[in-house]
C-alpha cells in the first residue's frame, strides 16, 4: 500500500480534555445554538447571514474580524443574527494548493496534523471567549468532526461532499443545523436526496465504532450554483430557481424546509464583488414572495478585511489567500441594507 503511517493522532476526546470548554462558554454555544434552531423551524423571524473569509488562514487576522462583526451584531441584532465563517479546512478541486489551517497551521510551512487539530479547536474557541459569537465550519472530513462538534453552531457540506453517504449519515447525527448544498453540477435531486438522507436515522460504522443516529430535522439545502459540462457558471439563486426550490419541498415531507443562498462560488462566478447584488436580490425575491419569505432562512457571504486575495507568502493581513472576499467596508455595509430590507 502506498501510504506511510507518520503517527498516530489523538483521539476528539484527548484533544477536548487539552482544550476544554468552559461553563460558561457551553452556556453562550447553548443559547446561540436555540435562537439558530428558531430561525430555522420559523418560529423566529429573523434573518441568518453566514459570513466570513473563505478559508480561516490567520487566526489573529480571523479574530479581528470577528470582533468586527460582533460591533454589527449588536446594531442589528433584531432583525439580523451573524455566524462567522470559521472554515477550516478547505476543499481543492484538484487536489493542489492551501488545504486549510488543519492541514498547514502555518502556510508556510509542511503540513502538520497534530498542530492543525489544536490550532482549529483553539481559534474557535478563542472566537467564543472573546466575541460570544459561536462559528460555520465546512465538514469536509466527517471523521474530523468531533474534534470540534462541541464548538460549532452551523455545518455546511460542500458541492463535492453532498453526495457521500458518510457525510449524509454524520450529519443525520448532529443537533445543529447542517446545509446541503447542490453539487457541482447542478442537480437538485441529489441534494434533495442528501436533505432526506440527513434527516433520517441511520446504523453506522464512525471513528471504528459501530453508531446509530436520530436523524436531524435541522439539515437543509444551500444554492451555490452550477458549473455545466463546457464549465460556465450557472446562478441559482433567482426568484424562479427559489420557487423550484419550494415545489421540491412540497413534493415531500421534509421537516422545517430552509434554504441559504450562497452568494459567491458559481452563483457570482467567482465575481466575488457580485455578492452584494446577489444578495440585494434574494432579498427582493423574499419580499415579492411569501413562499420564498418562509423558505429562504438567510444568505452565505464571503468576506474578509481585505477585499479580493493574495497568493501564499505576499502576507496582505487579512487577505485571503484561497478564493477573493469583500473587503470590510463593503461587508458592513451590506450587512445593514440586510436588515434594513429583511
Amino acid at each position: 500500500m502506498n501510504m506511510e503511517f507518520k503517527r498516530k493522532l489523538p483521539i476528539p476526546m484527548e484533544i477536548k480534555a487539552q482544550f476544554p470548554l468552559s461553563d460558561h462558554l457551553k452556556a453562550i454555544k447553548e443559547e446561540r445554538d436555540r435562537q439558530i434552531r428558531r430561525i430555522i423551524t420559523g418560529e423566529d423571524d429573523r434573518f441568518l447571514v453566514i459570513i466570513g473569509p473563505c478559508s480561516a488562514d490567520n487566526e489573529d487576522a480571523l479574530l479581528d474580524y470577528v470582533t468586527r462583526l460582533k460591533k454589527v451584531q449588536e446594531k442589528v441584532e433584531d432583525k439580523v443574527l451573524l455566524i462567522p465563517r470559521i472554515y477550516t479546512n478547505k476543499p481543492r478541486t484538484t487536489g493542489e494548493g492551501y488545504k486549510g489551517i488543519l492541514h498547514q497551521p502555518d502556510p508556510n510551512r509542511s503540513p502538520d496534523m497534530l498542530q492543525g487539530l489544536i490550532a482549529i479547536r483553539r481559534m474557535h474557541i478563542r472566537a467564543i471567549e472573546e466575541t460570544g459569537l459561536t462559528a460555520a465550519d465546512e465538514m469536509l472530513y466527517p471523521e474530523n468532526y468531533r474534534y470540534i462538534d462541541d464548538l460549532l453552531s452551523y455545518v455546511a457540506v460542500g458541492a463535492r461532499s453532498v453526495e457521500d453517504q458518510q457525510h449524509r449519515m454524520t450529519v443525520s447525527g448532529m443537533d445543529v443545523p447542517a446545509g446541503m448544498k447542490n453539487p457541482t453540477s447542478g442537480d437538485l435531486s441529489v441534494m434533495m436526496n442528501s436533505v432526506v438522507a440527513a434527516q433520517a436515522s441511520h446504523d453506522f460504522i464512525y471513528r471504528g465504532w459501530e453508531v446509530a443516529t436520530k436523524g436531524n430535522e435541522l439539515a437543509h439545502t444551500i444554492l451555490r450554483g452550477a458549473v455545466n459540462k463546457r464549465g460556465a457558471c450557472i446562478p441559482n439563486y433567482h426568484y424562479e430557481d427559489l420557487m423550484l426550490l419550494h415545489e421540491l419541498y412540497q413534493k415531500r415531507n421534509y421537516k422545517n424546509p430552509a434554504c441559504v443562498v450562497d452568494t459567491n462560488h458559481s452563483n457570482s462566478n467567482k465575481k466575488y464583488e457580485e455578492q452584494v447584488r446577489i444578495a440585494k436580490e434574494v432579498l427582493h425575491s423574499r419580499r415579492h414572495s411569501a413562499d420564498v419569505h418562509k423558505l429562504v432562512k438567510g444568505l452565505m457571504i464571503e468576506s474578509y478585511i481585505e477585499e479580493g486575495n493574495q497568493k501564499i507568502g505576499e502576507g496582505v493581513y487579512g487577505k485571503s489567500i484561497t478564493d477573493p472576499c469583500l473587503g470590510w467596508a463593503v461587508s458592513e455595509q451590506l450587512i445593514d441594507t440586510i436588515a434594513e430590507q429583511c
